[in-house]
């Protein structure tokens, strides 16, 4: 849930920030999407100034001001830094700020899951018997994959449970921080992969692969899944690294280990909805730095690439460069209208599986557009929307929803009996099973009640939109939010 209009953290603009950092004689680096400063929480004398003679690896998001440190990984707020240079100031040894004991109790025993599954999963070529190897790598279509690459990214195979285990190591001291678990699901001839993290995935800020970067690494190519990144480290030869929510969501607390590059290419999937990922992500790492591998029949994900016969690092060479100037010819917009024309399905946007009729009206949700829908009191408006949202959440769009007509507590129970189908205030001992599957969504809910200054609520829209990439914001309804003396207003 979002922080309420009463108290959500004051936003602070990048001026602002250097400014402060200059008042308080603390030297800085700007980079892509942080400024650099050396660590207040490595120092020994909390009296004695920063020195620019330190590692510059504290790092503060230029949007929202919030910090990382990547040498002791304490991470806060824009307030909570100020807060720890003051103390520096009075000779204190400034301390980072701790999440609640519920947290730090759930992420150690998520550590210990990981370490007991860990420990219990194999690597793929100790299997022994010949025929379950090559039946495994076919049926995660990694055959082409070597055994060297599998052992360089550190993968192995669950066998209870029929599932690759990727790791999550630390950068700092190679511990085991978690794991992602991935299996293959047959319906017919359609093939799905089935994720599961630990930590639970809002937890899971896992870089994939990056361990194996070296400190004078400066170009990247980000893979939407981990295959890809191994594929195109196998392929390519190049630093490669998987986004731990794939297209869906770039994390703003990964930006500080993506500083060191000069150049990322972004090759995230080969569907449509990769491409816009990729377009937004670009804009996140700034958009001079930025390549995008544009999808397409030649150019499939990297793990098809390889398993093609494709050059990889031709395709890598063809990326577009994500910062276009303000004028453009037909000529460099040839490509992009031939996509279009292509995957003329995949441009009417993410269609809804609970409603065919809507996919007639609508052809599918697609982002930049307003749908306003209309009806008397009591016929059912949130109902329906709380279902037509929850479909496409649960084809993994980013979802926000602003309800200031009921609270928040009865949306998502009405939600969650839609998502479960069945009654469970008759199923009690359901409830958890599926409130666990529930959690899973990508869905948040803004804490606004009646009326709202519309300032506060566009405000924490861009804030949801930045921190958790959110593609879709619900408002039921239009009315509460703007009270109803200003109908004759057009806002």
């Amino acid at each position: 849930v979002l922080p309420s209009p009463d108290g959500p953290a004051p936003s602070v603009s990048i001026t602002e920030i250097r400014q402060y950092l200059r008042a308080q004689d603390i030297p800085f680096h700007d980079g892509y999407s942080c400024l650099h400063t050396p660590s207040l929480f490595t120092g020994d004398r909390g009296d004695q100034p920063l020195s620019a003679n330190a590692p510059f690896t504290l790092f503060i998001d230029k949007t929202t001001g919030s910090f990382l440190c990547t040498a002791t990984l304490a991470e806060g707020t824009w307030q909570d830094f100020q807060a720890n240079v003051e103390l520096r100031h009075r000779g204190i040894t400034p301390i980072p700020p701790a999440s609640s004991e519920e947290m730090e109790e759930e992420m150690r025993q998520a550590r210990e899951d990981a370490r007991c599954i860990w420990e219990r999963a194999l690597p793929l070529w100790e299997l022994l018997d010949e025929k379950e190897i090559k039946e495994t790598k076919a049926l995660f279509g990694i055959s082409m994959v070597t055994d060297a690459t599998l052992k360089r990214f550190g993968v192995r195979y669950l066998r209870a449970a029929r599932s690759l285990v990727f790791p999550w190591f630390s950068p700092q001291d190679a511990t085991l921080k978690g794991l992602k678990l991935v299996r293959v699901e047959k319906k017919g001839s359609t093939i799905t992969y089935v994720e599961e993290t630990l930590p639970r995935f809002d937890s899971y800020r896992n870089l994939f692969g990056l361990p194996l970067i070296g400190r004078r690494d400066t170009e990247l190519v980000l893979a939407g899944w981990e295959l890809d990144a191994l594929a195109l480290h196998q392929a390519a030869g190049v630093a490669s690294l998987a986004l731990p929510r794939g297209a869906s969501c770039l994390p703003p607390t990964l930006l500080p280990y993506l500083e060191q590059f000069k150049r990322i290419t972004l090759w995230l999937g080969e569907d449509l909805r990769s491409w816009e990922a990729a377009k937004l992500f670009a804009r996140k790492l700034s958009l001079k730095r930025c390549s995008l591998v544009r999808p397409g029949n030649l150019q499939p994900r990297p793990l098809e690439a390889l398993n093609q016969g494709l050059n990889v690092t031709k395709i890598l060479r063809s990326a577009l460069l994500a910062s276009h100037k303000s004028i453009i010819s037909f000529r460099q917009l040839r490509e992009e209208v031939f996509g279009e024309l292509v995957n003329t399905e995949q441009v009417s946007g993410v269609k809804w599986a609970r409603f065919p009729e809507l996919n007639k009206l609508l052809k599918g949700h697609r982002r930049g557009e307003l749908t306003i829908f209309t009806g008397p009191t009591g016929s059912g408006k949130t109902t329906f929307i709380s279902e037509y949202a929850l479909d496409l959440c649960m084809q993994g769009v980013c979802t926000l929803w602003g309800s200031f007509e009921i609270n928040n507590v009865r949306l998502a129970k009405i939600m969650l009996t839609q998502f479960a189908g069945r009654r469970l205030e008759d199923q009690l001992e359901l409830y958890d099973e599926w409130a666990d599957r529930f959690e899973e969504l990508p869905l948040y809910f803004m804490t606004f009640h009646g009326q709202q200054n519309i300032k506060t609520v566009i405000d924490t829209m861009q804030h949801a939109v930045y921190m958790y990439d959110i593609t879709h914001v619900v408002v039921d309804n239009l009315q509460f939010m703007m009270g109803h003396e200003h109908l004759s207003v057009d806002r």
